[in-house]
């Protein structure tokens, strides 16, 4: 192959790499705009449910207090919870 060519077609694959980036980054900072925040009112909750554990969406954490899952935890990890930490230890 010769140099020309080789130039030519590192120089294609060089754009349609920066072509490509720039979509995706297009389309994403596209979708996280697009969401927008929408309000509804609620009433208070006068349900009584157990602390769950933290979710992936973030908010804070919870610690479960299950009968079960109480007996399989450490003592340790109970005081982190008890805390309100995010256990680190099993």
């Amino acid at each position: 192959m010769n140099p020309l060519r080789k130039a030519i077609v590192a120089g294609g694959l060089a754009v349609v790499s920066l072509g490509g980036g720039a979509l995706g980054a297009a389309m994403v900072s596209s979708s996280a705009t697009a969401q927008t925040p929408t309000t509804t009112a609620t009433s208070p909750s006068t349900s009584s449910s157990t602390a769950t554990a933290p979710s992936a969406s973030g908010g804070t954490f919870h610690s479960n207090e299950n009968a079960a899952h109480e007996k399989t935890e450490s003592a340790a990890r109970e005081a982190q919870e008890n805390a309100g930490q995010v256990p680190t230890v099993p």
